[in-house]
């Protein structure tokens, strides 16, 4: 909420600076984000007066125009704004004038005419953003040779403070200086709104059907408005200081008192209204134009204000175009209510919608205020638009408003949780500050909440109360004195730390992607995949929950591509969501993405791109952490998003825990990727799943070796040769070494050589040559029935 330090300064005003007030705020823990000037720096620019204008002879867009500005002589001045007119009040740069830029005012000479000043649009000033149609006119009683910034009090600071949701109260600018009155122990002006006497008899029927949504409902009729009136000055720059554009009297005469008591009102043409003012549910089929223009079918359980025609309003959102005030509007009936915050919330964004007024009902408005904003609105809308008014229509179920609630704070209690013990004075004087009634009783207080905090309900909200009135900053530092315990952790556990830094240290960056994905780049990458769709999302583009990191990853990649990142290593580790929302299983995962040359550019490195070997050799590495790289193999396997002849199965002791492999030159087409990519994911529970380190005493005995180059089908995996020389070698086998793959000459075509190192060791004895060949030959024997592999010359 935007507020002018002005406007809160007429409610109560400490002798504090601009950002000492601002800092007090954030202490009483209503965070102020910004303090800014209501606008840009600019002097010598006063109020002056039009009294001449004639076309520029050479020029059809310009006139030349004679200006009084208070200082006894008329000034001539080229103007090319369009609405300039003679008797009109404007805000005049004289010459010397400096404005926003800067750019300072000289005399000068346009079309051979000369200006000795300029006629400034609201623009200019930096009193509006984007460029202004025309000048800016003052009000007919702006006084001739007034400072602008004088006359309009542009020396002030708008504060914008960010308040949590359970402070609705202080959505008001009477509420905000409530809070700043109790922190310096200043009284609060006196509220407005005193009655206003009825003119006339004449009332609208209201009629309320649900009396538990909206237990209070006012209405007046105001009569012979004139909405083409000019909105005050003030007003204006008191909306436009609090993010409002004024739109016409009835529409700033309610936004004003919104900003000022914190309830939202409404102003129908009374022309347009039909027998009665029903509050009541939509009925499905109903349909209504907003304000906006937006036509929406009302659901059913849409609490609305309507007529006996149909329709006039969302309650507490937004009003019906139809019914709204316009500038032909002459008879209004102004409208005010308390909607209970459950039956509000949720209502506007449902629709798409978040108005001001659906902002302060969902929080919960005063509903001892109603009558008081309506009263408040009718005396500035009778002074600006002038009319007659009627008498006061409330229709009040007393059953449905809210109970004035009671809540017990224990003294100990209190100074238990404060780590310090206050006056018992002290403590019924802050809380009878924020409008409390306090009772003391044995061991503490009773205290009677008042109607506008919805916030407080449990003695837990008292504490706090009482902690930030007196300062959180005056409160003891003291830690907890607990005797902790630490956690037992598994040494065959391989903490996520290590991986990461093993992965830091193969050249990866680590990415921190979103949970949510877009649904068409998971379906692209997975199309079989099942996860949760979010009801609420961000936006559209993150909607449904991630089955895979490769969504991520491949936009992440993108992202870096995009942007001339030609050598991308990036991994992350997270969650990933299968199944329907009964069934979810949530699982957490380590992936990784590689893409451009295998090394950095520079003298010593090749450009070769990287490839599947090369992020297989990384994913070992990892795999070797935990200590038990044999616990896992690769097997080639078919992925709807990876290369049929590059993408492996990732196995841990038998079971699928990943996948590895080049991205699909379809699915890179489908995503518009200009560059290869390759990806593995794997199972974080099998990567952390190690091997507790056992010592194994060295054997005294030599070793044997014996290398074997076996001639197999080029399909043929050198894992399939692995698994059989492993079969037959005998339990004596400490190491198996591929050392060389060989295709050419020598070779028949469609085939390849592989030559295995195999060393032998016993631990008690030296092996003999007897039982090492007969190992060899089993090897030989298993390898050419399992794969028709055979023994190179």
């Amino acid at each position: 909420m935007k507020v002018s330090e002005q406007w809160l300064r007429e409610w109560v005003s400490p002798q504090l600076s601009t950002q000492g007030l601002a800092d007090q705020i954030t202490m009483a823990g209503l965070e102020v984000d910004a303090v800014e000037p209501v606008a840009a720096d600019f002097t010598n620019v006063v109020v002056a007066e039009v009294v001449g204008k004639v076309q520029h002879p050479d020029a059809d867009k310009l006139n030349v125009c004679q200006v009084r500005d208070g200082g006894g002589e008329t000034v001539q001045v080229v103007c090319g704004a369009p609405n300039v007119a003679v008797g009109q009040r404007i805000p005049f740069a004289q010459v010397g004038a400096v404005l926003p830029g800067p750019f300072k005012i000289k005399k000068a000479k346009l079309r051979g005419v000369e200006s000795f000043g300029m006629i400034c649009s609201a623009s200019e000033l930096g009193l509006e953003e984007g460029t202004s149609e025309g000048i800016l006119v003052l009000p007919e009683d702006a006084p001739v040779g007034t400072g602008l910034r004088e006359y309009l009090g542009l020396d002030d600071h708008t504060i914008e403070v960010d308040l949590t949701p359970n402070r609705g109260d202080c959505l008001s600018v009477v509420g905000l200086a409530r809070e700043v009155g109790v922190l310096n122990r200043l009284p609060l002006a006196e509220l407005p709104g005193t009655p206003v006497v009825a003119a006339h008899d004449q009332t609208f029927p209201v009629q309320l059907d649900d009396p538990e949504r909206c237990p209070r409902y006012i209405g007046r009729v105001i009569k012979g408005v004139d909405i083409t009136a000019s909105t005050p000055t003030w007003m204006v720059e008191r909306l436009r200081r609090s993010g409002i554009r004024a739109i016409d009297p009835a529409v700033d005469v309610t936004n004003y008192v919104m900003l000022e008591l914190g309830q939202p009102l409404h102003a129908f043409d009374l022309a347009n209204l039909n027998g009665a003012v029903i509050v009541r549910l939509a009925r499905q089929g109903e349909e209504l134009v907003l304000l906006d223009g937006q036509n929406v079918a009302l659901d059913s359980g849409t609490l609305i204000i309507a007529d006996e025609k149909g329709p006039l309003a969302i309650a507490g959102v937004m009003g019906g175009e139809h019914s709204g005030v316009n500038s032909e509007t002459r008879d209004i009936f102004l409208e005010g209510a308390f909607f209970t915050p459950l039956a509000v919330a949720g209502q506007a964004r449902s629709y798409g919608l978040h108005t001001d007024a659906s902002h302060r009902f969902e929080r919960g408005v005063d509903p001892e205020m109603t009558r008081r904003a309506i009263e408040r609105a009718t005396q500035l809308l009778l002074d600006i638009c002038g009319g007659e008014a009627g008498p006061l229509n409330e229709q009040v179920s007393e059953a449905h408003l809210p109970v004035g609630r009671e809540v017990t704070l224990r003294e100990a209690r209190l100074a238990g949780a404060l780590s310090k013990h206050l006056d018992n004075a002290e403590i019924a004087e802050i809380l009878e500050r924020l409008g409390m009634a306090v009772e003391s009783v044995d061991n503490g207080w009773t205290v009677k909440v008042p109607s506008w905090r919805f916030d407080v309900s449990i003695e837990e909200d008292l504490i706090e109360e009482v902690a930030r009135i007196h300062g959180y900053n005056q409160l003891p530092v003291r830690r907890p004195a607990v005797r902790l315990a630490l956690q037992p952790e598994a040494e065959g556990r391989t903490p996520l730390g290590l991986l990461r830094r093993q992965m830091t240290a193969c050249g990866y960056q680590e990415a921190i992607t979103y949970s949510f994905v877009a649904p068409e780049l998971q379906q692209a990458l997975l199309p079989e995949a099942k996860s949760p769709v979010l009801a609420n999302p961000i936006s559209t583009d993150l909607s449904v929950m991630r089955a895979s990191l490769f969504p991520g990853l491949v936009r992440a990649l993108e992202h870096n591509l995009n942007r001339q990142q030609t050598r991308v290593r990036l991994f992350e580790s997270g969650l990933v969501f299968r199944g329907e929302l009964d069934q979810l299983e949530q699982i957490p995962m380590l992936g990784a993405v590689v893409c451009g040359s295998r090394l950095p550019e520079g003298w010593t490195g090749g450009r070769d791109k990287v490839d599947f070997f090369d992020l297989k050799g990384d994913l070992e590495s990892l795999l070797g952490v935990a200590g038990d790289a044999n616990a896992w193999r690769f097997e080639p396997g078919e992925h709807p998003s990876l290369h049929p002849g590059q993408c492996a199965r990732v196995l841990h002791r038998g079971e699928e825990a990943g996948w590895i492999g080049a991205l699909h030159p379809a699915t890179r087409a489908k995503l518009g990727l200009k560059a290869d990519a390759i990806l593995f994911e794997v199972r974080l529970d099998a990567l952390t799943e190690g091997r507790v380190p056992a010592f194994k005493p060295l054997s005294r005995y030599p070793e044997v070796r014996r290398d074997l180059a076996f001639v197999v089908a080029d399909t043929t995996p050198v894992q399939a040769l692995l698994d059989a020389v492993g079969s037959e070698a005998g339990e004596w086998l400490t190491d198996v070494a591929l050392f060389d793959v060989y295709q050419g000459k020598g070779v028949a075509e469609q085939h390849k050589s592989v030559a295995l190192g195999l060393t032998w060791q016993h631990p008690s004895r030296t092996l003999n040559d007897d039982e090492i060949n007969q190992l060899v030959d089993a090897i030989v024997t298993t390898a050419r029935q399992r794969l028709q592999a055979e023994l190179r010359a």
